[in-house]
């Protein structure tokens, strides 16, 4: 698959309009092309790259950005966060995300500001315009440019851009923050992060790189592709998987027989979204 060649001159030209800037890095797929694009428009001096560390953000996801913006050669910013002291977060609303994004966004804005940086970008895509994120009235309320939706990228768009551009992570699995394994409603602790994080590891360590463990409770709900289904209900895989979870505090393990859906607690909140389109 190609990418549109005006849709990468108009990545170019939004990211021209500025001569430095702060990217939002997490070291997935979208950031880490963002990041690459910026750098070579820039030049790597001109750009930083801001990753916020928490507890929602796993050990490995932030090895993973380090090595990248190391390998793209620009100056790399760890922002220390904490989410879980905001009430506002820890509650775990249906607006959960902006509390988080507006604390992280805020804190990249002063930065920007300390450092004499003109822009901070994020790096959304359009496809994410058709799933429910609260973080994005943050990022408009703070200013942020969001350049991969500016210049009409698809998430297909930005992973065949990244392969041409050899990037490592253009086949990497999207692995939002820990706190959207959390229904909405359920309040987000230390130990519910730390179960979910110990329990996900394992199952990756067990060859399930696309997983998704869904806190209910003393019920841990799995996800994984509709092609890695069979395995993981095979009897043995099944008591394994069981025990260790048994061991991290879960009394109970379920299969989501659907497989993995990216953002599916987000059902919840689909008939409130429904009703609120069909009032504006």
């Amino acid at each position: 698959m190609s990418v549109p060649r005006a849709k990468v001159d108009r990545l170019k030209a939004v990211l021209r309009s500025r001569s430095k800037a702060l990217v939002a890095f997490s070291g997935g797929v979208d950031s880490t092309l963002l990041l690459k694009v910026c750098a070579d428009v820039l030049g790597p001096a001109n750009v930083i790259a801001v990753t916020g560390v928490s507890q929602t953000y796993t050990p490995e996801e932030k090895r993973t950005a380090r090595r990248a913006a190391r390998e793209l050669g620009v100056r790399h910013v760890l922002l220390e966060t904490n989410e879980l002291a905001c009430a506002a977060f820890a509650a775990n609303p249906a607006d959960r995300c902006y509390h988080c994004k507006r604390e992280l966004f805020a804190r990249i804005a002063d930065l920007a500001g300390t450092l004499g940086v003109g822009a901070v970008y994020d790096a959304s895509n359009v496809d994410d315009l058709a799933d429910y994120r609260p973080g994005r009235r943050a990022t408009e309320e703070l200013g942020v440019v969001s350049p991969l939706l500016e210049a009409g990228l698809t998430k297909n768009d930005v992973r065949a851009l990244s392969k041409k551009l050899g990037l490592a992570t253009w086949d990497k699995p999207a692995n939002p923050c820990l706190a959207s394994r959390v229904p909405y409603g359920t309040p987000i602790t230390p130990e519910v992060l730390d179960r979910i994080r110990a329990g996900e590891k394992f199952l990756r360590e067990l060859g399930f790189p696309v997983v998704r463990l869904r806190h209910h409770g003393n019920l841990a709900r799995l996800e994984v592709p509709a092609a890695d289904l069979a395995r993981l209900v095979r009897p043995a895989m099944a008591r394994r998987i069981a025990g260790r979870l048994r061991r991290l505090g879960y009394l109970w393990t379920s299969v989501d027989v659907e497989g993995y859906r990216m953002g599916s607690l987000n059902r919840a909140v689909a008939p409130a979204r429904g009703k609120a389109r069909a009032r504006a």
